[in-house]
C-alpha cells in the first residue's frame, strides 16, 4: 500500500493556483572537490545520464571518477565561481524573477513559480512540495534544454514523477518538450549574434557548439542529435551566413567510445590550417553560462584555437537573463498555458472557480 505524507496535499479553504517550474540542469553548492564529489554522484548516478549496466557503472564511478575528478576540475569551478556563487545558479534565479514580474500581471488568477534543479540545489523535490504547498492544481514544466534529449528533458520528467508519487491530488500538468526550432529562440538567438557583431567584427567562421553525446544515444533514437542539427540551420539561415562561414559541432565528450561529431576541439585546432584565422563561438543549447561555456569554450578551446595558429577567438554569451530571453521564454509559458490565464479564481477563501 503506498504512503502519502501526513499533512494533506490540498488546503480546502486556498483558492487552486496556476505553477510554473522552470528547470535547469544544477551546479555544485560550492566550487570545493566535498561539494563536486557530492553533485557528480547524483548526476552520474543517473540511468538517463549513463546507460551501462548500473553494476559495472558503479565500480567506475564510485572506483575511478569520484575518487579523482572532482579535484582535478575544482579549480575550473573556482575560476568562474562569482560573488553570487555559481553563474548558472544565480542567471537561473535571475531569469525566474524576471519571468515572475513579467507574467504575473498577465495571469488572471494567482501564479506561483519555482526554480528547481535536477541535480543540485534548489530541488526539483523541493520545488514542488513549494507549489504544493501554495495549493497549485496546474502545473506547467519548462526544462531550460532547447533540444530534447532522454539525457536531460525525460530526467527531468523522471524526477518529477518520482515526486508525484507520493502526492494524493496530482495537479494537471503539462511539461514542454523542447523548444529547437521555436521562432522566437532563433530570433533571440540571432539578435545575440547580431548585437555581438556591434562590438566585434564577423569572423571568419560562426562555430555552433553543442554539448555531446554518445553516439549509441541517436542510434537508439534520441532526437537531440536532429534538433540541434535543426537549431543550427536556422540560426543560420536568420543571419544570412553562407555555408562555409559557419560550422556546427559538439563538445564535453569523455571516455573513449565515439560521441556525436564533429568535435568542438578537434574543429577549432583544424580551422586555422583551413584560412580561418578567426572564430566566433556560440552555445545555442546553454541557456545559462556556465562551466561547459566558460571554462570549456572560453578557456580550454580559446586555447587550442590559438595555439593551432588562430588569431582571434571570441565567444558570444549564452542568453542569459537578457530581455530578449526572458520575452522569448514568456511567450512559450503563454502559449502553453493560455487557457489557463483566462481562468478567473470567483472566491479564493472557498477555491471555488469559474
Amino acid at each position: 500500500m503506498r504512503k502519502f505524507r501526513g499533512r494533506p496535499d490540498y488546503d480546502h479553504q486556498q483558492g487552486a493556483k496556476t505553477g510554473i517550474l522552470v528547470v535547469n540542469l544544477g551546479t555544485p553548492d560550492a566550487p570545493d572537490a566535498r561539494s563536486i564529489r557530492r553533485y557528480l554522484a547524483e548526476f552520474l548516478s543517473d540511468p538517463r545520464v549513463i546507460e551501462m549496466p548500473r553494476w559495472l557503472w558503479k565500480l567506475i564511478l564510485h572506483g575511478v571518477i569520484l575518487r579523482f575528478r572532482p579535484a582535478h576540475i575544482a579549480p575550473a569551478y573556482r575560476a568562474i565561481w562569482g560573488k553570487d556563487g555559481s553563474p548558472l545558479l544565480s542567471i537561473s534565479r535571475q531569469q525566474l524573477e524576471k519571468i515572475k514580474m513579467q507574467l504575473t500581471p498577465r495571469f488572471k488568477h494567482p501564479v506561483k513559480f519555482a526554480l528547481g534543479m535536477r541535480y543540485g540545489r534548489p530541488s526539483i523535490a523541493g520545488a514542488l512540495r513549494e507549489l504544493q504547498a501554495a495549493n497549485v492544481q496546474r502545473l506547467l514544466v519548462l526544462p531550460l534544454y532547447p533540444q530534447y534529449s532522454a539525457t536531460t528533458t525525460a530526467s527531468t520528467f523522471d524526477a518529477i514523477a518520482r515526486e508525484l508519487m507520493s502526492w494524493r491530488w496530482i495537479p494537471s500538468l503539462r511539461m514542454l518538450n523542447q523548444y529547437h526550432d521555436h521562432p522566437a529562440y532563433i530570433e533571440a538567438l540571432a539578435n545575440s549574434v547580431t548585437a555581438f557583431w556591434q562590438t566585434q567584427p564577423q569572423a571568419d567562421m560562426l562555430l555552433i557548439s553543442f554539448h555531446g553525446l554518445p553516439k549509441r544515444y541517436l542510434l537508439a533514437g534520441d532526437p537531440y542529435f536532429c534538433q540541434c542539427q535543426k537549431t543550427a540551420r536556422l540560426l543560420a539561415e536568420k543571419l544570412g551566413l553562407n555555408e562555409n562561414k559557419w560550422r556546427i559541432s559538439f563538445q564535453s565528450r569523455v571516455g573513449r567510445e565515439e560521441w556525436l561529431k564533429p568535435y568542438t576541439d578537434e574543429t577549432l585546432k583544424a580551422l586555422p590550417g583551413e584560412g580561418k584565422k578567426s572564430v566566433q563561438v556560440i552555445c545555442p543549447g546553454f541557456p545559462a553560462d556556465c562551466l561547459e561555456t566558460l571554462e570549456e569554450i572560453n578557456v580550454q578551446n580559446r586555447e587550442w584555437f590559438l595555439q593551432a595558429g588562430g588569431e582571434r577567438f571570441d565567444y558570444i554569451p549564452a542568453l542569459n537573463a537578457s530581455d530578449a530571453h526572458i520575452e522569448m521564454l514568456c511567450r512559450i509559458i503563454e502559449e502553453q498555458c493560455r487557457d489557463w490565464m483566462k481562468i478567473v479564481t470567483r472566491d479564493e477563501g472557498r477555491g471555488t472557480r469559474k
